[in-house]
């Protein structure tokens, strides 16, 4: 989930300052965020025009709002499919392990697989501060997708039988960095 949607999408609720936006997020998720991550991402949503400081609350703090731009694109965000991953580090590293001589593929997928299933064996309670749907909608989200590793494993576990690692390739690209000479 993205951190710079989600905060605009809870700015589109009402003016807070940074602590606050914390707090909403994690009462609204139940995932905890660094308030230096908000404070960072509040800076860039400033200053791409999307969020803007509308003063001060009694006690000195900045409050922020988001600019219509920053309403349009929280709700666009919103309304729209997201991709739960684009880049999938797991399967590009063993993708690459299979390939290598003297990689221990079972080894990669035995500790994967048991880092799943230990993720599988510590729930994670809800926090008093967390709505408890919200939740729950994060727990099962997160169960149904440690299934689907253990099987996914499985089936990788299937398809580098009989694989075989190879050497560098002999072809080389044209383009590359010079060398930098000795001087």
């Amino acid at each position: 989930m993205s951190v710079r949607q989600s905060l605009l999408a809870i700015l589109d609720r009402g003016a807070c300052y940074g602590s606050q936006l914390r707090a909403e997020y994690h009462r609204r998720t139940g995932a905890m965020v660094n308030v230096g991550q908000v404070y960072t991402t509040l800076e860039r949503l400033e200053r791409d025009g999307l969020v803007v400081g509308r003063g001060l609350d009694d006690e000195g703090r900045m409050l922020w709002e988001p600019t219509e731009a920053g309403r349009l694109e929280a709700r666009t965000w919103l309304s729209t499919a997201s991709q739960i991953e684009k880049r999938d580090e797991v399967a590009l590293k063993i993708a690459l392990a299979v390939t290598l001589p003297g990689a221990d593929v079972d080894g990669i997928l035995s500790a994967q697989r048991a880092a799943v299933r230990q993720a599988l064996a510590d729930p994670e309670a809800p926090s008093e501060t967390t709505d408890a749907v919200s939740a729950a909608i994060v727990r099962a989200a997160r169960r149904a997708r440690l299934d689907a590793d253990l099987r996914w494993l499985d089936d990788v576990e299937e398809l580098t039988r009989g694989s075989a690692p190879f050497a560098l390739s002999a072809d080389r690209p044209r383009r590359g960095r010079p060398a930098r000479s000795a001087l």
